[in-house]
C-alpha cells in the first residue's frame, strides 16, 4: 500500500510518521501534515464491560437563564398577533453546529468568541465556550446569539490559554439549554469537554446498553454518549479514552474535546463535516468548522483535520493518529451549496468559486429570456452572480433582506399576506417592474418560501419570473448533521419539476443538473456525499429520528421522555447503494435526527 511520510518539527521533537495515503488523507489528494508520532500505539479495547467509573467533579459551570434571551408566541393561542419568523427559514436545510478549539493563546476564550462569531451563520440558537485554567475546566453557555450569551465580565470569568466553542441551532420547539454545547463532564482521572458537530446514526444503540448499565443521561443530544464512553473506557492515558470512544461511534461527526492540557480534533472516517487546522503568528492552534473562523482571528490555514484522523496538542506540539481506515471521503456537498460562507475554503475548494460554477452551468443549460437577473439572499448571490456574468444579463439587487428580524413579530390584527418573507425580504420595484426576471436560489425544499417570494416579485411588477436552483433537487432527508424534513415533506420527492413550477407559480424552472455537478467536480466526485439528491446513504439509516409535520419534541424545558423516544424507528432493511434513482422520488425513506443534532 503506497504511503506518505511527513516530517514535522513539534515544539522541542522532530519526528516522522508514516501513514497509508488511503487512510486519513484523500488518496487523490495526498498532503504534507505537520504531525508528530506517539510513541505508544493505539489500542483495541472490548465495547463494554461497563463499569462506571467513580465522577469527580473539578469543573465550574456559568449558565445563562434559558428564556431570558428571547420569547415566543404562546403555542396554544396561535392568534395571539406573534408570527414565528423562523417558519421561513424551515424551507431551508439547516446546517446543525459550528465548533471551535483553541491551544497556546493566553486570550484563547476571548479568540474562541470571536471565532464563534464568524460562524454564526451555522448556529444561531445556542453558544458555549470551555476554557481551561490551571487545570479547571470553566464552561458558560446560554441561547441566543454569540453577541447574546457573551460579554466583557463572562469572557473574564473564562480565562486559561486553551478554549473550545460550539454555536447551535434549536431542532424542536425552544432552545434548549441542556442541550447546548460545549458540554463537560468529570471523571475519576480528569475533566473534559466536547464540541460536536454532526450526528450518530448508532446513538440509541449506545445509549440503550449504557443506560442499561447504570448510565444516566441528562440531555437529548447524542454527544451525551460520547462522554459516557470516554467514562467506561479502560484506555490510559487519558485522551486515548477520547480515542476509545470515537472508535465505537458510527455517522458523522467532527469534534474538539479539551482536557486539563491536551486538546483534541477528531473527525469521522467520511469526513461528512468540515473540519480545519491552523496557527497564529504565536503558534497557537487553531481548529474550526471553517476556515472564515481563521481569517478573523488571524490564524493562518494548514490544512483539514483529514477523515478518520485524530489530533492531539499539548507542550509537545501537535501529534497525529488515525482512528479508523476509510479509503473514500463523503463529504457533505450542501457545505458547497448552501451551508458555508462564500469566503471560506471548504474540503479544500472555495466555496465562493464553487457557487459560482453553479451558476454558470445553470446559464448554460436552463438559459431564458430575461432582462435582469436578481438573487434570493444571501445564499444565493454567488450563483446569481455566475449565471449572469455567463448570461451577459446585468446582475441586480431585486430583494433587499433585513437583518434584523428576530425570531418573532407582532402583526396587526388586520392580515398581511406572506408577513413573515415580507419581514425579511423586500423587492425592488425599480428593478423589477415590466422586467423579466430570472431569480437564482440555492435550494427548494417544501417549496413554500419559494411561492411565496414568486408571489411577492410578481406583485411588484415582474413580468415573468423565472427561477433558477443552484443545486440539484431534494429527495431525500439527511441525517448525518443537518436539520431536513421528512420525505413527505420534501416538495421534489412529491412533484415533478412541472408541478413544483405549477405550485409556485413561476414561469419556468430548472434545478442544477446531477450530473453536471458531478462533472464539475470531476476526479473529487466520488469523495462528496449526494444522499439528499439520490437516496444513496454512505451509512446505512438506522435508528434515526423522524420529523414529521406536527410532531412534539423536548424542548429541554417542557415534555416527557416518551415525547423523545416515541419517534425512533428501525431504518430500512433493503437499502442498498444501488438504490436511488431520482426519477423514483416515491420510493425513497427518508429520516431525520431533529432533536439528537447539535
Amino acid at each position: 500500500m503506497a504511503a506518505s511520510t511527513t516530517t514535522a518539527t513539534t515544539g522541542a521533537a522532530t519526528a516522522i510518521y508514516n501513514f497509508p495515503s488511503s487512510l486519513c488523507s484523500n488518496p487523490r489528494q495526498t498532503q504534507k501534515a505537520p504531525v508528530s508520532l506517539f510513541s505508544k500505539p493505539l489500542q483495541k479495547h472490548a465495547l463494554f464491560p461497563l463499569k462506571q467509573q467513580p465522577h469527580k467533579t473539578d469543573f465550574v459551570v456559568f449558565s445563562k437563564n434559558p428564556i431570558s434571551g428571547f420569547f415566543i408566541g404562546d403555542e396554544k393561542h396561535p392568534d395571539n398577533g406573534f408570527v414565528s419568523v423562523d417558519d421561513d427559514d424551515d424551507d431551508k436545510p439547516r446546517e446543525e453546529c459550528g465548533v471551535v478549539g483553541i491551544y497556546g493563546d493566553p486570550e484563547a476564550s476571548r479568540l474562541c468568541y470571536l471565532a464563534l462569531h464568524a460562524l454564526q451563520h451555522r448556529g444561531q440558537e445556542g453558544a458555549g465556550i470551555v476554557a481551561v485554567n490551571d487545570k479547571v475546566l470553566q464552561t458558560i453557555t446560554g441561547v441566543g446569539l454569540v453577541s447574546d450569551v457573551f460579554n466583557e465580565s463572562k469572557l473574564d470569568q473564562l480565562p486559561g490559554d486553551m478554549a473550545i466553542g460550539h454555536v447551535r441551532y434549536s431542532t424542536a420547539g425552544s432552545s434548549m439549554l441542556k442541550n447546548v454545547q460545549p458540554f463537560v463532564a468529570g471523571y475519576r482521572f480528569g475533566s473534559v469537554g466536547v464540541a460536536h458537530n454532526g450526528n450518530l446514526v448508532n446513538y440509541k444503540t449506545l445509549r440503550a446498553m449504557l443506560e442499561d448499565n447504570g448510565s444516566i443521561f441528562n440531555t437529548s443530544s447524542d454527544t451525551e454518549v460520547v462522554l459516557h464512553l470516554i467514562a467506561i473506557s479502560k484506555a490510559r492515558p487519558f485522551f486515548l479514552r477520547i480515542v476509545d470512544a470515537c472508535e465505537k461511534l458510527e455517522g458523522a461527526y467532527s469534534m474538539v474535546f479539551v482536557t486539563e492540557d491536551k486538546l483534541v480534533a477528531v473527525r469521522d472516517p467520511f469526513g461528512f463535516r468540515p473540519l480545519v487546522m491552523g496557527r497564529r503568528s504565536n503558534g497557537a492552534v487553531v481548529f474550526a468548522s471553517e476556515t472564515c473562523a481563521l481569517d478573523l482571528i488571524e490564524a493562518t490555514y494548514e490544512r483539514e483535520v483529514y477523515p478518520g484522523e485524530v489530533l492531539v496538542v499539548d507542550k509537545d506540539g501537535v501529534q497525529s493518529l488515525c482512528l479508523m481506515p476509510h479509503p473514500e471521503p463523503k463529504q457533505c456537498i450542501f457545505e458547497h451549496i448552501y451551508f458555508a460562507l462564500p469566503n471560506s475554503v471548504v474540503f479544500g475548494k472555495s466555496v465562493y468559486e464553487s457557487r459560482h460554477a453553479f451558476g454558470e452551468i445553470l446559464a448554460t443549460e436552463a438559459p431564458a429570456d430575461c432582462d435582469v437577473v436578481i438573487a434570493v439572499p444571501d445564499s444565493g448571490v454567488v450563483a446569481a452572480l455566475g449565471y449572469a456574468a455567463k448570461a451577459g444579463v446585468p446582475f441586480q439587487q431585486g430583494l433587499i433582506r433585513s437583518h434584523y428580524v428576530g425570531r418573532t413579530f407582532i402583526e396587526p390584527s388586520q392580515k398581511i399576506r406572506d408577513f413573515g418573507v415580507k419581514l425579511k425580504l423586500s423587492p425592488v420595484r425599480g428593478v423589477l417592474e415590466g422586467k423579466r426576471v430570472v431569480v437564482v436560489d440555492d435550494s427548494i425544499v417544501r417549496g413554500t418560501t419559494s411561492s411565496k417570494i414568486v408571489r411577492l416579485l410578481k406583485e411588484a411588477g415582474a413580468k415573468e419570473v423565472h427561477m433558477r436552483i443552484a443545486s440539484p433537487p431534494i429527495i431525500a432527508s439527511c441525517y448525518y448533521g443537518v436539520d431536513t424534513p421528512s420525505s413527505e415533506e420534501l416538495i421534489s420527492n412529491r412533484m415533478s419539476i412541472e408541478e413544483i413550477r405549477d405550485f409556485i407559480g413561476c414561469d419556468s424552472l430548472a434545478f442544477l443538473p446531477f450530473d453536471s455537478l458531478k462533472k464539475l467536480l470531476a476526479k473529487d466526485s466520488p469523495d462528496f456525499c449526494y444522499a439528499c439528491f439520490s437516496g444513496n446513504y454512505p451509512v446505512k439509516p438506522r435508528e434515526v429520528k423522524v420529523k414529521r409535520v406536527g410532531d412534539f419534541m423536548d424542548d429541554g424545558l417542557t415534555g416527557s421522555i416518551e415525547s423523545i423516544d416515541g419517534g425512533w424507528v428501525q431504518g430500512p432493511r433493503n437499502l442498498n447503494e444501488n438504490q436511488g434513482d431520482s426519477s423514483r422520488h416515491g420510493e425513497f425513506i427518508a429520516y431525520n435526527t431533529s432533536n439528537l443534532q447539535h
